[in-house]
């Protein structure tokens, strides 16, 4: 589909919505994707917290400095054995269908991450062994063993509140019409077209939302993106290319945003669920051969103008985490060939190397393709829409899948679900038993230096086995017309509509 046509169909559909909404303010924003459900339960795309943010508020969020701020909790108190977790609640909170948001709700959102079968939380709440109501406003979360980064899993979709009436009613179909206690509340999803929300009257917060209506948009195509924002069919997108930060800049009606981002950019390895049984899930070696063709700063140069960050760990280079001991390999060619002679393996290796839709992306992928090629490898690039590598990387269908996590505040929250054995996004299905122990290690104390010396020793374990092949750090790039005020950029990358308005 030209360009052209994109921008004509995406002029369209915002043509549309600004007719239908003239007499309400109404703020459109373009995103990257169409998010999978909305269902903090079940969600597991960045573009989804997005989403989130307008609609389901959490017990506690974060602020640009990345401390831990009140939002449907006023405080918590740890047990002195980091056993026990005590919650205060806010008072007279309501959810979108009017329903309270109790101690007996909160229990039960909790409990509903916990057990749902579908629930990709489970992981994060692993340590909690069950929720007690202490009283009306107050819940108590009694844990296994003591887990370091619980409270910021609750920044998080793990900490978003769901009304128990509306869960149970809808059943497994909750994400198709999800009932929170955020800001603005579900009007319609239209799949690939458009996701609208209304101000919510009662909310807890209303004196700061000054906005009627959001309507979010899903644009894959970042120039059209950009082109609709600078005409004034959008009024924020999100992931600017780093090739239009200048365009973007020069613009005398946009505000561009920026900030490192606390994820990365990296290649899942299809280790434990390759029907192929291909060279890349059977040999160390020839992961290492994939990882050494590879040249980091080029890739960051060639794709993102040097902009971004390069990288070989779960966190970047400037993370109080990061291991220094470990740092970025340069390109080696003379090596990675000899890996793959004594690995043994027939040239050229064969890759399935599943990317998803999106013009950053693709590039990235076939940069990769390039330099991997004189090393020995024939990646064979698999361009797939963005909400369905999800389910192909969890069916297995995938020996590459190279795809961003945007990242948490603690550094757990960048490696456990990826790599601990059976947790739910670890989907290259990768399992190492001291790995998992010191990953339980880590989660277990909350010193720091002791944090830094087990997740050393797990770093090693994880760049020799290679589950996941990191490239890069992102710099998040969000713009917005200079008619938006309040916006504020936080390290997550997510949009706070909260205290935005129109000049």
């Amino acid at each position: 589909m030209s360009f052209m046509r994109l921008t004509i169909l995406a002029s369209a559909v915002l043509t549309s919505l600004a007719g239908a909404a003239q007499a309400q303010t109404t703020l459109r924003i373009g995103i990257a994707e169409d998010p999978d459900i909305l269902d903090p339960s079940i969600g597991r795309t960045y573009v989804g917290r997005i989403v989130f943010s307008a609609f389901c508020d959490k017990l506690f969020d974060i602020d640009e400095k990345l401390n831990i701020v009140p939002q449907l909790a006023l405080s918590y108190e740890t047990s002195a054995d980091g056993k026990e977790m005590t919650i205060k609640l806010r008072p007279n909170v309501k959810f979108h269908d009017g329903e309270p948001l109790d101690a007996e709700a909160a229990k039960f959102s909790i409990e509903r991450h916990m057990t749902l079968p579908t629930s990709f939380r489970k992981s994060e709440l692993a340590s909690v062994d069950h929720v007690e109501v202490v009283d009306p406003l107050t819940i108590k979360l009694v844990l296994k063993t003591p887990y370091s980064p619980l409270i910021a899993q609750l920044t998080d979709r793990s900490g978003m509140m769901v009304s128990p009436k509306a869960a149970k009613e809808a059943g497994d179909k909750f994400g198709l019409h999800p009932v929170c206690a955020g800001p603005y509340k579900f009007v319609e999803r239209v799949q690939q077209d458009r996701m609208v929300f209304e101000k919510f009257a009662d909310y807890w917060n209303k004196d700061n939302i000054h906005i009627d209506r959001v309507v979010f948009l899903p644009i894959v195509d970042a120039t059209v993106r950009l082109a609709n924002l600078k005409s004034g069919g959008l009024d924020l997108i999100e992931r600017v290319l780093a090739t239009d930060i200048k365009d973007a800049r020069a613009d005398p009606k946009l505000v561009l945003s920026t900030a490192p981002e606390l994820g990365y950019q990296g290649l899942t390895i299809n280790n434990g669920n390759d029907k192929t049984k291909g060279p890349l899930s059977q040999s160390a070696k020839v992961r290492q051969a994939l990882s050494l063709s590879i040249d980091r700063e080029a890739i960051n140069q060639v794709v993102f103008n040097g902009e971004f960050t390069p990288g070989n760990q779960w966190v970047s280079p400037t993370h109080p985490y990061y291991q220094k001991a470990f740092p970025i390999p340069g390109r080696d060619i003379a090596k990675a060939k000899a890996l793959l002679k004594e690995a043994g393996v027939s040239l050229p290796v064969t890759v399935d190397y599943m990317v998803p839709k999106g013009t950053e992306y693709e590039a990235v992928a076939q940069v990769v393709q390039s330099m991997a090629a004189e090393a020995g490898f024939d990646i064979k690039v698999r361009v797939v829409e963005f909400a369905t590598t999800f389910k192909q990387a969890q069916a297995g269908e995938f020996q590459v899948f190279q795809i961003n996590w945007s990242g948490r505040i603690d550094p757990d929250g960048n490696s456990y679900i990826f790599m601990r054995s059976k947790a739910p996004q670890n989907d290259g299905v990768y399992s190492n038993p001291e790995a998992d122990k010191l990953m339980e290690d880590g989660r277990a104390t909350s010193n720091v230096e002791e944090r830094k010396a087990i997740y050393g020793k797990l770093t090693k374990i994880l760049l020799d086995d290679l589950p996941i092949i990191y490239i890069y750090h992102r710099t998040l790039l969000i713009a917005h017309t200079k008619k938006l005020e309040g916006y504020r950029q936080m390290p997550d990358g997510l949009v706070r509509v909260v205290g935005l308005k129109f000049k």
